[in-house]
């Protein structure tokens, strides 16, 4: 791993990184829905597991081939 993919980013990096709101972003991370921990009360994401998840969201959207 590189020191991009192993680093920590925090919510407002996030949002930035998704292009989305801090508070889309924050229940996202609440309901599970992408790969976040919570760190001192704070939430923190892995940014190789945001890229992981962002695969795994697209090769989900992509039609199966018949």
């Amino acid at each position: 791993m590189t020191g991009t993919e192993d680093e920590i980013l925090t919510l407002d990096e996030v949002a930035a990184f998704l292009k989305t709101g801090k508070r889309t972003a924050y229940r996202l991370a609440q309901k599970g829905e992408i790969p976040a921990f919570k760190l001192g009360g704070t939430w923190r994401f892995r940014r190789s597991e945001l890229d992981s998840w962002i695969a795994e969201s697209i090769n989900k959207m992509k039609p199966e081939a018949e």
